[in-house]
C-alpha cells in the first residue's frame, strides 16, 4: 500500500514539475526538485501543451469578442509569451546567436551561455514572433475565428513541439556532457521508454483536441499529419543544430519548441485552407 502511495506521489509530483517549469501558471506547491524528478516530468510535457493549447484557443475566442482581429492577434501572441515566461524563446535567442555565429564549437558554446543577447538572436526572436502573428492573425479574421471551431486545433501545435523536445533529449547527446552540463543535464538519461510512454499521451491529448472540434473532419489523419510534421521538421531542425554543437543543450530544446511552433501553426492553416 505504502509502496503504491509513493508512486502516485512520485507521478504527481512529475506532472506538476512538468507545469511549473515549462508555464507561469500559478501552482504553488512546494517540491524537491532533482533530476529523478525532471526526468519523470517529461511525461507530462504534452499535457502542458495541451492546458496551454486550451487557454490560448479560449483567449482568442474572448478577445475576437471585444477587439477586431489585428490587436486580437497581437494581444493573443502576448497572452501566449506571459503563459510561457519567454522560456523556449530565451532558448531561441541563444541558440540563434550561437549557431549563427558561425565559430568553432567551443565558441557557440560559450555564446550560448552568456546571458546577453546579440544580434543574431533578436533578429530570430522577432522573425519567429512576426511570423507567429501573422499567422495567429489569419487564424482570427477568417473563418476560423469568427463561426467555425479551428481555434480549438490550436493544442495540435503546442502538444507536438512539446513532444519532440522530449524526443531531441532522449535521441540526441548532451552537447555539454564534458563541462558539467547545464539546466538541459539534468534530463539525461530519458530512453525509449519514457519517449514512447509521452507519445501515447501525446497522441491522447491530440485525440481529445479534434474529438471536440468540427474544424477538421478526419481526427486520426489530423492527428497524424502533425505528429509526421513535428517529426520530419524536428530531426531535420535538431540533426542541424547538433551537427553543429556535438549535441544539444537546454537552449536548442527551447529552440525547437518554437520553431516547432511556428511550423505547426502553418500546418494549420494549410489544413483549415
Amino acid at each position: 500500500m505504502r509502496a503504491a502511495v509513493a508512486v502516485i506521489q512520485a507521478w504527481g509530483a512529475a506532472f506538476i514539475a512538468a507545469f511549473q517549469f515549462l508555464t507561469r501558471l500559478p501552482l504553488p506547491v512546494t517540491l524537491h526538485y532533482d533530476d529523478a524528478l525532471f526526468r519523470r516530468s517529461v511525461v507530462f510535457y504534452p499535457v502542458v501543451g495541451l492546458v496551454l493549447g486550451w487557454l490560448l484557443a479560449a483567449a482568442g475566442k474572448l478577445l475576437l469578442l471585444v477587439v477586431p482581429p489585428l490587436p486580437a492577434a497581437s494581444l493573443l501572441l502576448g497572452f501566449w509569451i506571459a503563459l510561457t515566461g519567454a522560456l523556449h524563446l530565451d532558448g531561441l535567442m541563444d541558440t540563434a546567436d550561437g549557431i549563427l555565429s558561425h565559430r568553432s564549437r567551443e565558441r557557440m558554446l560559450e555564446i550560448m551561455k552568456d546571458s546577453r543577447v546579440g544580434a543574431m538572436g533578436v533578429i530570430a526572436c522577432v522573425v519567429v514572433l512576426l511570423l507567429k502573428w501573422s499567422l495567429l492573425l489569419e487564424l482570427l479574421s477568417g473563418p476560423a475565428g469568427g463561426s467555425s471551431d479551428a481555434l480549438l486545433l490550436l493544442p495540435l501545435a503546442t502538444i507536438w513541439s512539446r513532444w519532440f523536445m522530449v524526443a531531441a533529449i532522449s535521441r540526441w547527446p548532451y552537447a555539454r556532457a564534458e563541462q558539467g552540463g547545464g539546466m538541459g543535464g539534468m534530463f539525461r538519461g530519458i530512453g525509449w521508454n519514457t519517449l514512447l510512454l509521452q507519445s501515447v499521451v501525446a497522441a491522447a491529448a491530440s485525440w481529445f483536441t479534434v474529438s471536440v472540434t468540427s474544424a477538421s473532419g478526419h481526427g486520426l489523419v489530423t492527428v497524424a499529419i502533425f505528429g509526421a510534421a513535428a517529426l520530419v521538421a524536428g530531426w531535420l531542425i535538431a540533426r542541424y543544430i547538433g551537427g553543429k554543437l556535438g549535441g544539444l543543450t537546454g537552449d536548442t530544446y527551447g529552440a525547437l519548441n518554437e520553431l516547432l511552433e511556428t511550423l505547426l501553426l502553418l500546418v494549420m492553416l494549410w489544413l483549415l485552407s
